[in-house]
């Protein structure tokens, strides 16, 4: 198990509050996308080994991606999916979902935090995830939901954040 001080782990919102929705070749998607490349080379520039990914669909898969793309540079990099249940991405269309497979068979490994999905399990992958990083990647836009119970959960443990404000929203977080 790596070490917690060489692990990051990322948070970040679901198509569904990305004001491009599903559509990845929008100008605002592709500069998040780069914006998540940079912040994780960054990451690695300071010794992060070690990446933790929730594989919700939207800024988590964008987030896996990049990683897989800074693993072929540097094969010291390893990726683990936190995967909340075995039936996360049953409901996802069909090229989301083989993507979803493609990406998660390419981890080096995969941890499955609950046995089947229950009204806990995301929040349980979220914790799973900083409890073992000492930084997070955030791409949050103020929003009640998930990604801000894993920044403020972040908050609380004393993890250092990176806020990777979302194009065409006007929040920025100011992290202490």
């Amino acid at each position: 198990m790596a070490a917690r001080q060489e692990s990051c782990c990322f948070t970040g919102h679901r198509p569904g509050k990305l004001p491009w929705g599903m559509d990845e070749q929008d100008r605002r998607c592709l500069a998040l996308k780069a914006r998540i490349a940079d912040a994780v080379e960054a990451a690695y520039q300071e010794g992060y080994r070690h990446f933790l990914c929730g594989m919700a669909l939207g800024c988590d898969l964008y987030f896996c991606e990049a990683v897989l793309e800074l693993r072929d540079r540097h094969p010291e990099v390893t990726v683990e999916a936190a995967v909340p249940c075995p039936t996360q991405a049953d409901a996802w269309p069909a090229d989301q979902q083989a993507r979803y497979r493609r990406l998660l068979a390419a981890c080096d490994t995969e941890t499955m935090v609950s046995a089947r999905y229950t009204s806990s399990c995301m929040q349980r992958r979220d914790r799973y995830m900083v409890d073992r990083a000492a930084l997070l990647i955030a791409a949050f836009d103020g929003s009640p939901g998930g990604t801000r119970y894993t920044v403020q959960y972040a908050m609380e443990r004393g993890l250092e954040i990176v806020d990777l404000a979302i194009p065409g929203t006007d929040f920025s977080c100011v992290f202490p």
